[in-house]
């Protein structure tokens, strides 16, 4: 990693200076593909209210200076909202044993670096201390392969999880509503929910 760049840890009710700065970098991040989001702060600031109101979340910040430029993002999913419950409770599994890791968002200059897996190493250290979880996970969004908007020479991060031990767990999916840009409105896309024993 690169010498200038720091790394802070920041949990519960710490996170809340930082809500702004991680909801605008989904909005960059998450307008490429795959998610090809068109980006609302007002969403942005509901969605990171869960995170807020958690006295476990925790956020993992990446500084240039005094810049934000990447951030990840986990709490218990007993915490976070119905829609991300729901699939463990369809298929009765218990919500309690379960941290979720939100999102890990990086501006691209900043990739290539091994941030990515101290996003991972960090979430998984602070959901391990909190003594009580049995898995970590997170959820993708689904794409056809073969979706003409895949821009080419596109990789993945599926060889990246299952490295780190995680496994896609068909049948656990998200159902969650965005604008995509293009979109006249906001539509239903899936996630596929991906676990690894803590």
């Amino acid at each position: 990693m690169a010498a200038d760049l720091q790394v802070r840890r920041i949990a519960g009710a710490g996170i809340g200076p930082w809500l702004d700065a991680v909801a605008r970098l989904r909005i960059a991040v998450f307008r490429d593909w795959p998610y090809l989001y068109a980006g609302d702060l007002a969403y942005e600031r509901d969605y990171l209210q869960a995170y807020a109101r958690s006295p476990d979340s925790v956020f993992v910040l990446a500084f240039d200076a005094d810049e934000v430029v990447g951030a990840s993002t986990g709490l218990p999913l007993a915490d976070d909202t119905d829609q991300f419950q729901r699939p463990f409770r369809e298929a009765g599994r218990a919500v309690d044993d379960v941290f979720y890791f939100g999102e890990s968002v990086l501006l691209p200059a900043y990739r290539g670096l091994g941030l990515g897996h101290r996003f991972f190493d960090e979430r998984e250290a602070h959901a391990a201390a909190l003594g009580r979880f049995a898995w970590t996970g997170f959820c993708a969004v689904d794409r056809d392969p073969a979706d003409p908007r895949r821009p080419d020479g596109h990789r993945g991060n599926e060889a990246f999880w299952t490295k780190r031990g995680y496994v896609r767990q068909p049948g656990l999916t998200v159902h969650l509503a965005w604008q995509e840009i293009g979109e006249p409105a906001p539509s239903e896309k899936s996630l596929t929910f991906w676990l690894r024993s803590l």
